[in-house]
């Protein structure tokens, strides 16, 4: 528990469109941490949901006055956080997901870890759950969480000790930060923390991620969904790119590379052979690969997970890396072409 003398007022920004099904538990988990409830309030910016979230967030604050909804007319979710920052009290920024529930723990630690370290930005650890138990939803949790599917990102696989890292999953800020680094840039309904946290070290912050702070984060119940989240993802990493003047890792080039390999060969096979064998070939080693992965999560959690796994696994990398490039084609054949055109329609679960 954070000592009453130095602990700061609070600002936990919840933003939100349509969670009907997730935002009473998120709430609740919130409204039951161990930090000092007048301490804190839960500013929830809904983005005008029209399937009862509404509802349901009035009766939640109706008998927690720390609960107040603000409304979000673009429906975006940078523009939710811009709108929290500009209203928060508190000192002291959170960033949560309606799509999450979170530990006792979990607020005071990340403002202990803030004040301990001096990070501008400190995020925990994203455990993906189940938003079902139907095989699918497991595989698709497993798979949004295992290196093969995400690489390196360890918000997201987990770490044993606290990392610098370029990006983090909710994040902790000093409020007096937004006055230096700027709010969010509205453009980005993906990966707009991606383009902040970038932005903050390009002027000499520091990103924490550390091990012992987590969150059990509801993945998409669809490939489908799985689908539209990681194509945007994909689609919005070149603008990132754009805009900062350079690529952030080398692992969000993965999926594109496979793509684009795979097209490239399948679509000279007519004229050279080897094309073929260069495509057979490396769609045999992913497919070996994930069955491989696919028996040992299998044992785990059931064959038909298993067996799951490597649908689940190319439907992540087919869909970030189609929209990967697409907007790199778009953005080499269109250069007068703004390079938001088209790109910031509100986002749906």
């Amino acid at each position: 528990m954070v000592n009453i003398i130095t602990t700061p007022f609070i600002t936990i920004i919840v933003p939100c469109r349509n969670e009907v099904r997730f935002i009473g538990s998120c709430l609740l988990s919130i409204l039951a941490n161990a930090y000092p409830k007048d301490l804190a309030e839960i500013l929830v910016v809904d983005g005008l949901s029209d399937d009862g979230t509404r509802k349901e967030v009035e009766r939640i604050a109706a008998h927690h006055p720390s609960v107040r909804m603000l409304d979000n007319p673009k429906r975006t979710t940078p523009a939710a956080l811009n709108v929290g920052i500009q209203q928060a009290k508190g000192d002291v920024l959170i960033r949560m997901d309606a799509h999450a529930t979170y530990p006792v723990d979990y607020i005071s630690k990340l403002v202990e870890w803030q004040r301990k370290t001096g990070a501008d930005n400190v995020g925990g650890v994203r455990i993906a759950v189940p938003a079902d138990q139907t095989p699918m939803a497991v595989a698709i949790a497993r798979g949004v969480s295992h290196p093969f599917g995400v690489g390196t990102s360890h918000y997201q696989v987990g770490l044993t000790e606290p990392k610098r890292v370029d990006t983090v999953w909710g994040g902790c800020f000093k409020k007096e930060l937004f006055k230096t680094v700027g709010l969010f840039d509205e453009q980005f309904i993906r990966n707009q923390d991606d383009e902040f946290n970038h932005r903050l070290i390009g002027q000499g912050g520091r990103v924490l991620l550390v091990p012992d702070v987590y969150a059990f984060y509801v993945a998409r119940n669809s490939l489908s969904k799985l689908w539209r989240m990681y194509y945007q993802y994909g689609y919005f990493k070149p603008l990132t790119a754009h805009k900062l003047g350079r690529i952030m890792t080398g692992r969000q080039l993965v999926p594109a590379i496979m793509v684009l390999a795979g097209a490239f060969s399948l679509a000279l096979g007519g004229w050279l052979p080897k094309s073929l064998f260069l495509f057979f070939s490396l769609a045999a080693t992913y497919l070996l690969a994930t069955l491989a992965l696919g028996a040992q999560i299998g044992i785990k959690d059931g064959w038909l997970c298993g067996l799951w796994m490597p649908v689940v696994f190319l439907t992540i990398h087919l869909s970030y890396g189609v929209g990967f490039l697409q907007r790199v084609l778009t953005l080499w054949c269109l250069p007068k072409q703004g390079a938001f055109d088209g790109a910031t329609t509100p986002l749906s679960r």
